[in-house]
């Protein structure tokens, strides 16, 4: 018998038919016609599998906490959900990529202190998002002051947690955020309209500090930022809200985003800062954690 690795167009044909990363698929020479054998995905099962489906429907979630205690505890917690699958249990920074090249987490569940260092979890934040855009990120916080929920977000959390919190409601968190929802409660969404509001000009540039937007469309997203509904946005503009829509179809396309509290949050992280009479960045007398190297429900919200 003789096998042979079907083409690659052949290869993605059934894949997408199957399912399953990892499939591996060839053909049996046998007279007087051709067989396929597909070979199990990661989980080890053969794709369509009730198991192999299962196994599919849960989240894979690296945790990654200061203390090694801690972090056993939570993770045990979390493989006692179905719903989870835990791939590592991390206390520094060099733990978590090295735990992400193994294999990668939909979600990292990150405190903000970590073994690197006090509001090291800030720095993580930056490294996932520029590394490891897929994995979305929650930040664990003692306590949800308004700087540190402000720097997490602008970090590139796409959640906020309170240890004051739940395990209930993490799990909820958890999985909202897969779903690739914002999770933060009333008072911390406040917090990001404010600081957004501080922001004059708003002007969203990329990492080349390239404009994204048009003039127009910024001042779309500064009204967005402000909470004014669609027909408000329009009278101040002076536009249709048909054209307000279009406007923002068009910005979440640009952007690569769905919704308007993404959109508020976007545009934090990725604002261009003002700058002094002298031309250089302002400087607030507390540090900025996201920009420092490492040394009940309660109206809890997830968002499109």
């Amino acid at each position: 018998m003789v096998y042979t690795e079907i083409p690659k167009p052949a290869q993605e044909h059934f894949s997408a038919s199957y399912g399953g990363a990892g499939v591996v698929f060839w053909w049996r020479h046998t007279s007087p016609r051709y067989r396929l054998y597909i070979y199990p995905n990661r989980s080890g099962l053969l794709p369509g599998h009730p198991a192999a489906t299962e196994a599919e429907k849960t989240i894979s979630v690296l945790v990654a906490d200061e203390n090694r205690m801690a972090c056993q505890l939570l993770t045990s917690s979390l493989q006692r959900n179905s719903n989870f699958r835990v791939i590592g249990c991390a206390t520094s920074m060099s733990e978590v990529l090295q735990s992400l090249k193994q294999e990668p987490a939909q979600v990292a569940v990150i405190s903000v202190n970590l073994q690197d260092g006090p509001l090291s979890g800030f720095q993580l934040l930056r490294e996932l998002r520029s590394s490891h855009p897929q994995t979305r990120a929650v930040l664990l916080l003692d306590s949800s002051e308004r700087d540190l929920v402000v720097d997490a977000f602008r970090a590139g959390a796409r959640g906020i947690f309170s240890r004051s919190q739940s395990f209930k409601m993490l799990c909820k968190c958890i999985v909202c955020v897969n779903q690739g929802q914002i999770w933060a409660n009333n008072d911390e969404l406040q917090f990001v309209l404010e600081a957004l509001g501080q922001i004059a000009p708003l002007h969203i540039v990329n990492a080349q500090g390239k404009s994204l937007l048009s003039k127009r469309e910024e001042q779309v997203v500064a009204c967005v930022a402000e909470g004014l509904t669609n027909r408000e946005i329009a009278r101040q503009l002076n536009l249709s809200e048909h054209t307000v829509k279009n406007y923002l179809f068009r910005i979440f396309d640009k952007l690569g985003i769905s919704g308007r509290v993404e959109l508020v949050l976007y545009a934090l992280s990725h604002r261009e800062p003002p700058e002094n009479e002298n031309g250089t960045p302002p400087r607030s007398g507390r540090k900025n954690p996201a920009r420092e190297p490492a040394a009940g429900a309660r109206n809890t919200l997830a968002m499109d």
